[in-house]
């Protein structure tokens, strides 16, 4: 599939082919099952996002609210994308550790795990994952990494 133009969820899910929908609505229940409150579900970058509302943090580099975790129905296969494990090197070994406890291959980008199938993850592991990062702590981890950005970027002049 090629990026979504849906403005809504629903809209995304319903345009989907059957096989796919069924597999991305199982993640995305997942997802939701375990996400802490204060997370938005909503679309950007045309797929399924979970972000913090600008509400709650507004002062993003660009304006966007910051991007939790996202789902979308790709070209050759599906993808969950997890900021936790990315900034987190506690939270990217529990990943590893619940596919290696499952005996699921893990096929990981940096903050993208693929799938065709939801059967492919494991995911009360995933569950937990998603449900590590409150929106506060999200936002403290963020404003720590532009503190550090913006510290080398001033050592480097």
């Amino acid at each position: 599939m090629v990026q979504s133009k849906a403005p809504t969820v629903a809209a995304y899910l319903k345009e989907l082919p059957s096989d796919r929908r069924k597999e991305i609505a199982a993640v995305r229940r997942m997802v939701r099952a375990h996400l802490p409150k204060g997370y938005r579900e909503t679309m950007r970058y045309g797929m399924i996002a979970y972000e913090v509302p600008l509400t709650l943090f507004a002062e993003t580099y660009n304006g966007l609210p910051l991007c939790y975790a996202a789902l979308a129905a790709q070209k050759h296969r599906n993808t969950l994308y997890l900021m936790g494990p990315y900034t987190r090197p506690a939270q990217l070994t529990a990943l590893k550790k619940a596919f290696a406890t499952a005996g699921k291959r893990l096929n990981m980008g940096q903050s993208c795990i693929h799938f065709k199938t939801a059967d492919d993850l494991p995911l009360d592991g995933l569950g937990r994952i998603v449900a590590g990062v409150t929106p506060d702590e999200y936002v403290r981890r963020y404003k720590a990494a532009r503190a550090a950005s913006t510290r080398s970027r001033a050592k480097k002049r």
